[in-house]
């Protein structure tokens, strides 16, 4: 009896929120169809895959592409690149929202305030491949306007990009270009949320600026900014190659060869599309250890945690 009651209650609650799951279906289909779907593919990780046998056709080979990549000449060059650059994100791109919103928060003239909002963001709307080719353009040793102050002080020509020093500068330099005003978004908006009152009551008890900032801005967005940080660590080893394809050549495969391009590389550019699989796996099983040893340190620290 008990569970035909939980079953017609669960049903009456699904006819109630008809129009909700109406609106939830299109997300839902989504990460079905093109998210959890291909996991199945994973299996070729696991396998001699042929195009010609298919996936259940192919012969399983365990764990010899994993083996093959930890084996790899390449593969400590991939791992250091990819957690360097990740590191440096962390350490740079990261704070500079927060420091944005921070300092946007103090302008008081209300219209300047909303036009330098305005004019940060929009960068972002900007496609990767213009960034990297208005990039190239102003570094340009021929005629980009860079090498053209450099040479106007006395100096050489400098050629960035087949310079291995420069590429994880220009890579961060145009990600903090494009997304600081966005970033800057979330943490504006939990700035917002913070009592008017406390700043009131620190005033009157003779808190300035920087010491409202410091004992009350910063811990009111503390949890967002956590968040926002637990977030960023899924992405510690899945930089995306579309950027760095973009930039990168094989006179600077030294730093800018990362795991995603090395299975760009391996798996499609070669074929070795066993091979790619295993690599990208491992990636992501590593990057899921490092997500919930994060989550669970910040949950004892602080209280605040993604789940």
């Amino acid at each position: 009896m008990a569970f035909h009651r939980d079953k017609k209650s669960l049903l009456k609650r699904l006819v109630d929120q008809k129009y909700l799951i109406v609106l939830l279906l299109p997300g839902l289909l989504y990460y079905i169809i093109l998210k959890v779907g291909p996991m199945f593919g994973m299996i070729i990780a696991f396998k001699r895959y042929n195009v010609a046998s298919g996936i259940l056709g192919s012969p399983w080979v365990g764990f010899k592409y994993f083996v093959d990549f930890v084996e790899n000449p390449y593969f400590f060059r991939v791992i250091r690149n990819t957690v360097l650059l990740c590191f440096y994100q962390l350490a740079i791109a990261f704070p500079v929202p927060i420091l944005f919103a921070l300092l946007l928060n103090e302008i008081g003239h209300t219209r300047f305030k909303r036009l330098v909002q305005t004019v940060s963001y929009l960068p972002h709307f900007i496609s990767v491949v213009i960034v990297i080719g208005l990039l190239k353009q102003m570094v340009s040793p021929t005629s980009g306007i860079v090498n053209q102050i450099i040479s106007s002080f006395g100096g050489d020509p400098v050629n960035f990009f087949m310079k291995k020093q420069w590429f994880r500068t220009l890579y961060i330099g145009t990600g903090v270009w494009q997304e600081m005003g966005w970033g800057a978004i979330l943490y504006i908006s939990a700035i917002a949320n913070i009592d008017p009152q406390l700043y009131e009551a620190a005033r009157i008890d003779g808190g300035g600026r920087f010491r409202c900032m410091w004992s009350i801005t910063i811990p009111g967005i503390l949890p967002t900014i956590v968040i926002v940080f637990l977030l960023n660590l899924g992405q510690i080893l899945n930089i995306g190659f579309e950027k760095v394809l973009l930039m990168y050549n094989p006179a600077i495969y030294e730093t800018a060869d990362l795991i995603s391009t090395f299975v760009y590389r391996s798996g499609l550019q070669q074929g070795n599309y066993s091979f790619g699989a295993a690599v990208d796996l491992m990636n992501a099983v590593v990057t899921i250890i490092i997500i919930a040893f994060t989550n669970k340190l910040s949950r004892k620290l602080s209280d605040i945690s993604l789940w």
